[in-house]
């Protein structure tokens, strides 16, 4: 892992994330070929979160 500080990161995602692959990631990534898996997936958790109890 490493970092690179920027005034504006957002454009070098922009650059980086269709080069690279990078699964987990959704933005900017519906090239990936687990993007509409993983979009659905995640779908799923949220919507079995909310029928979750919640406790106080």
């Amino acid at each position: 892992m490493c970092w690179i500080e920027r005034s504006e990161p957002w454009d070098l995602e922009a650059q980086l994330i269709p080069q690279l692959d990078l699964p987990l990631n959704l933005d900017q990534n519906r090239h990936n070929t687990f993007h509409s898996s993983l979009k659905e997936l995640r779908a799923q958790a949220r919507q079995r979160a909310r029928e979750l109890p919640v406790s106080s």
